[in-house]
């Protein structure tokens, strides 16, 4: 039976995901990722992990459809067992997600609804699917954003989503405590992925206006953000439980 920590990564076939996967791994973590419909980029994420002396394996799941999640969790308990010779895993950090952004006049209830798939209804029913699997000790990371504290025009849905998962996270905190479940927020702001590409593409002046407005004097990479995640995911953040860490450099102070 492994003795390693095992985390587990929705959306670690890229960006953020895939930052947070190589740091967890840096650290002695074991992983299982998943993604939607990019396999070929999870398997190379699994190299890269297997590369460090880490164990991880890659599922796919859509975490916008929540009717999937009950065979998604039987497939992590199958390889839970297969691979690790678990019952169960140690933390869950819900990272997937994707962008729509419009202003708030012209967000259509298609683009509002995807986004509520997949940033708070995928996010509440799989941490709930898979608190069986979730071991007493462990740990939740939330994804949310810094733009639940500041604005920007076009983010109305999306902030809207990631401010219900704030909330929701103060929820897992308080009623996960007695199984010593701890349940926390990281907060980026902009960070150079794929994610953001649409609008970094659309607004050439984003970047530079963004590194003006930011302490640091620059945009977020995503191995600013992958660190925090490991942290979080570690004892050395055993009592660190509830909060929500912002990750942007100091923008808009």
């Amino acid at each position: 039976m492994s003795t390693n920590k095992i985390t587990l990564v929705t959306g670690g076939s890229r960006g953020l995901g895939k930052s947070m996967a190589r740091h967890l791994a840096a650290a002695g973590t074991d992983l299982i990722l998943t993604y939607h419909r990019r396999a070929d980029d999870a398997a190379a994420v699994v190299a890269e992990i297997e590369a460090l002396g880490r164990k991880a394996v890659a599922l796919p799941v859509d975490t916008g459809e929540v009717n999937s999640f009950a065979a998604f969790a039987q497939a992590v308990g199958e390889q839970l067992q297969h691979t690790w010779g678990r019952t169960t895993f140690d933390y869950l950090v819900n990272n997937a997600g994707i962008d729509a952004a419009a202003p708030f006049a012209d967000t259509t209830e298609a683009d509002f609804d995807r986004l509520l798939n997949v940033h708070f209804k995928g996010v509440f029913f799989l941490t709930q699917t898979l608190l069986p699997l979730l071991a007493d000790g462990g740990g939740i990371v939330n994804l949310s954003t810094g733009l639940t504290r500041f604005t920007t025009p076009g983010y109305a849905a999306y902030a809207s989503m990631k401010g219900a998962v704030e909330i929701f996270t103060k929820y897992l905190a308080k009623e996960l405590g007695s199984r010593g479940i701890r349940a926390n927020l990281v907060a980026p702001g902009i960070v150079k992925t794929d994610f953001t590409a649409a609008a970094r593409e659309a607004h050439p002046q984003l970047e530079e206006y963004m590194s003006a407005q930011t302490a640091l004097g620059r945009i977020g990479e995503p191995d600013d953000i992958g660190g925090v995640v490991a942290f979080l995911c570690s004892d050395a953040a055993r009592w660190v439980n509830a909060q929500r860490l912002e990750a942007s450099g100091g923008y808009s102070l």
